[in-house]
């Protein structure tokens, strides 16, 4: 929003309204996604497995989409003065009286904005582990805590909310998996999801590669906003450019690859291209 915008936002459109909506509610969600990456899962048939992922992880609390919605900042400019009804209006200078008006709404403004900002942050930090999103050192504070982790080799703060991660871990899969997982976060969303099951096949399921519809109704009311805006609208929704592969010597009972599994050196292979056109989220069922 322009640094004086009274009337137009007032008159804010209704898909304007809709996002800063779904913005809200993405934040309180702890929302990730990806960005641009490249992503694999190895799964041998005696239960050893290998995850990576390398790329871009966006964390929308920490955004730009996110400041929006709390507003805050900037600098105060004058909007235009007009004579005349409706039907013949006319621009003029404004007036000493009506400079002082404008400035003292948008200064009402900006403090009604910044009170909200704070009383937001204050409400996320239980979703953040503790982290006050509102502080400086909110993203350095935040990319620590996923260095001490097992398995994130690299992370670094590219800014926007946006992580370039290096993320391996390998293991046995005698239990249940989820990446990412982030410590003291309690509502973070799983990109990729492996759950054992008695018979003992697995089921790999990739939410957060999929389309909104797959499962992510926060993306989903989003995109649907972002479908509406102009080009004075919010900043765009975040690039989704990736690839998705599992490679297996386990037999391979289901899948909605299009091209179903292919031969590899290690046994199978079964690849996905990931964008925000993907029409189903990457799922596989194997036999170990």
């Amino acid at each position: 929003m322009p640094p004086f915008a009274m009337r137009r936002r007032l008159a804010l459109p209704r898909a304007g309204v809709l996002l800063l909506t779904v913005l809200a509610l993405a934040v309180s969600a702890c929302m990730l996604m990806p960005g641009r990456f490249v992503s694999e899962l190895d799964v041998r048939r005696d239960g050893r497995f290998t995850f990576t992922y390398s790329g871009e992880i966006h964390l929308l609390a920490l955004s730009k989409l996110a400041e929006r919605e709390g507003g805050g900042g900037g600098t105060f400019t004058a909007g235009p003065c007009h004579d005349g009804d409706s039907a013949g209006r006319r621009e003029r200078p404004c007036t000493p009286g009506e400079l002082a008006d404008q400035k003292a709404r948008w200064d009402a403004d900006r403090l009604s904005r910044a009170e909200r900002r704070k009383r937001d942050a204050e409400s996320m930090k239980p979703f953040l582990g503790g982290i006050d999103p509102a502080s400086p050192a909110a993203a350095e504070e935040l990319a620590q805590r996923l260095r001490r982790q097992a398995g994130w080799r690299r992370v670094t703060y590219k800014g926007d909310g946006l992580f370039d991660v290096d993320f391996t871990i390998s293991g046995r899969l005698d239990h249940d998996f989820a990446f990412p997982t982030i410590e003291r976060f309690p509502l973070a969303n799983s990109f990729v999801q492996i759950a054992l099951r008695q018979d003992g096949s697995v089921r790999i399921d990739a939410p957060g590669f999929g389309p909104a519809a797959g499962g992510e109704p926060l993306r989903a009311l989003m995109q649907g906003a972002m479908s509406g805006q102009d080009k004075d609208s919010p900043a765009g929704f975040p690039v989704i450019d990736g690839t998705f592969t599992i490679r297996t010597d386990a037999e391979v009972l289901a899948n909605n690859t299009d091209d179903g599994p292919r031969p590899d050196p290690t046994g199978r292979r079964l690849d996905w291209l990931v964008t925000l056109r993907s029409q189903a989220a990457p799922m596989a069922l194997l036999r170990l």
